[in-house]
């Protein structure tokens, strides 16, 4: 009798969704406490049902109908089993989660952060491979350089007649088939890092801008407190790790969410304010002074190291392997000097981690961009005018050192920084403990990486490619080293609008500062004159103007001149776009 109620229940069930719309249909369904297996079910006997009626009406029906409406029922179908697979394919979506309920979303925004930028390295990747580098395979003559594996680290050598560097790509335009269509690799060069930055800013614009609205002005649209505890839990959930695991990361959310309600407001009297004042200011006149003995100490030395190389055999192996002091000196200043920021915000003692984190970000935002610009100065103010044959390529090999040397330190602080951390907080010294992951500095760290790629695209097209690779490896570095050595934070806390400080800092000043200095390198600066696309052209920007002269002649591209003299070369239209991005 059970058998045959429940039987009854589950035909009038499957009798009534028949009956519904399409969308109605997929909300009640959805609603069903059931396993994801029997929803299936339940919808294969639905689908199954609307077939059964269908054909009672096949006379009715003309045959284009009878096969449009089975197309549309066999899309869904193959729709709702794609989708189901989706989730499946997200790259490190189970990681993510395990990450969110072991350490928190203080934590967790980082390795979003990290994943976020390695898809824009994707996408910078596959648009400089396709329009720069593939077309340039149809032109390159043979490398006559040896490979010794020197190169790996210096980035000069065999490397410097590869299409890795600038100087390597053909100013003349490829053609294949006599008489036939051409190729312009000036152009081609000039408008994929064009159109690559305009992409980028874009997307930049509309993630800030879309976090700042979630977190900032309409937080109240995205669960509160009663609806994560009541009505968060997701019923398709069989397996016993799973369970665990969403157990776990709700009740890390909800204590962050019950940490921001309950946090108290401490009353100093007039003498702890002023010490408290006088801590601070004396922490950020050391940690101004420190950046600028740093800078200092950079520039130098960069002069120093491109006098020796130019003076020097520049060809030589050993010669150019000298010029890995640069990149050593530059990433042991920023591997080590944040860690006496982090000490300066222990000794200051902020009322929440959040504060401290933030002005941990603030210091290290001025080493680190102060850094990059002396270098940037010394770039397009030094380098660029020096005798080197290939300027631009000379930079290209600075920025992959750099960004080589980067990704060393960056594994080694994690294989070993925290390691040895660990085993002095558990052996030697107990009352240290585990160390917590440090999110300002590694933040940090990702920004200054993405920084010196954007700048290098226009010197080295494949750079990016580089920086996915190096950006997928520390995930999982950092992922292992996090789980062996570090603790979840002592003090749980809300980080919803952290993701969003992320973004603002990777726009600006990163994002803005390298669109100023791809500026000045295109419209202000003489290219060198026996390599790259752009050699004998006053400016890399003359290359445009001499096609819009071309362009002049024929009648049927009178709009894109239009286009270039009232909006390109326009300052009132570059006024009204900042003035609305701003």
């Amino acid at each position: 009798i059970w058998i045959f109620h429940g039987f009854y229940a589950e035909e009038k069930l499957v009798g009534n969704l028949a009956s519904m719309s399409t969308s109605e249909r997929i909300k009640a369904i959805r609603k069903m406490p059931e396993t994801m297996t029997k929803k299936r079910e339940i919808r294969n006997k639905v689908l199954g049902e609307i077939t059964k009626k269908s054909r009672h009406h096949s006379t009715q029906l003309s045959c284009c109908t009878q096969c449009l409406q089975g197309s549309v029922v066999s899309f869904r179908q193959f729709g709702n089993s794609l989708s189901e697979y989706f989730l499946l394919l997200q790259l490190w979506h189970k990681t993510l989660k395990i990450i969110g309920a072991e350490f928190g979303t203080s934590v967790l925004s980082y390795f979003i952060f990290l994943k976020w930028l390695l898809t824009f390295n994707i996408f910078s990747f596959l648009i400089n491979f396709s329009f720069i580098t593939i077309p340039q395979f149809f032109a390159a003559e043979p490398n006559n350089l040896s490979f010794t594996g020197l190169e790996l680290f210096t980035g000069a050598g065999y490397f410097q007649e590869t299409v890795l560097y600038y100087g390597f790509y053909t100013n003349a335009t490829i053609s294949k088939i006599e008489n036939g269509p051409s190729y312009n690799v000036q152009l081609a060069y000039i408008f994929t890092v064009g159109i690559h930055f305009v992409v980028c800013f874009l997307i930049l614009l509309f993630s800030m801008a879309k976090s700042f609205c979630r977190n900032f002005i309409n937080p109240q649209a995205y669960p509160g407190n009663a609806s994560k505890l009541l009505c968060t839990w997701d019923f398709n959930i069989t397996n016993e790790k799973a369970v665990k695991l969403k157990q776990k990361n709700l009740s890390t959310q909800i204590k962050e969410d019950f940490t921001e309600v309950n946090r108290e407001v401490l009353n100093f009297s007039i003498t702890e304010r002023v010490v408290r004042i006088v801590i601070h200011l004396v922490s950020w006149i050391a940690s101004l002074g420190t950046a600028v003995a740093a800078c200092a100490g950079v520039y130098l030395l960069s002069v120093n190291n491109l006098k020796l190389f130019v003076k020097g055999h520049k060809n030589d192996l050993e010669s150019q392997a000298a010029m890995l002091v640069l990149p050593v000196v530059v990433s042991f200043l920023n591997a080590f000097i944040p860690f006496f920021y982090s000490w300066l915000g222990h000794l200051e003692r902020f009322q929440t981690p959040g504060h401290q984190i933030y002005v941990t970000i603030a210091r290290n935002t001025i080493l680190k961009i102060s850094i990059v610009g002396i270098l940037c100065y010394y770039w397009l103010n030094v380098v660029a005018t020096s005798e080197s044959q290939c300027w631009e390529t000379l930079v290209g090999q600075d920025i992959y050192r750099l960004v080589l040397v980067d990704f060393i330190f960056c594994l080694l602080g994690s294989l070993f920084g925290e390691f040895l951390r660990r085993i002095v907080g558990t052996t030697f010294c107990v009352s240290l403990g585990l160390p917590e992951f440090d999110i300002g500095r590694n933040v940090l760290d990702l920004i200054y990486a993405q920084t010196l790629t954007w700048i290098g695209i226009l010197f080295s097209p494949l750079l990016p490619g580089i920086q996915m690779i190096s950006f997928f490896v520390v995930f999982y570095v950092k992922k292992v080293s996090l789980m062996m050595n570090c603790q979840p934070p002592c003090k749980v806390w809300r980080t919803a609008q952290m993701t969003t400080s992320f973004m603002f800092l990777l726009f600006f000043p990163s994002f803005l500062g390298v669109l100023s200095v791809i500026g000045v390198t295109v419209w202000r600066l003489k290219p060198s004159e026996e390599c790259g696309p752009f050699r004998g052209l006053s400016s890399m920007y003359a290359a445009v103007s001499e096609w819009i002269k071309i362009l002049e002649n024929y009648t049927a591209s009178k709009w894109v001149v239009w286009i270039y003299h009232n909006l390109i070369t326009s300052e009132l239209f570059f006024f009204i776009l900042s003035v609305l991005v701003l």
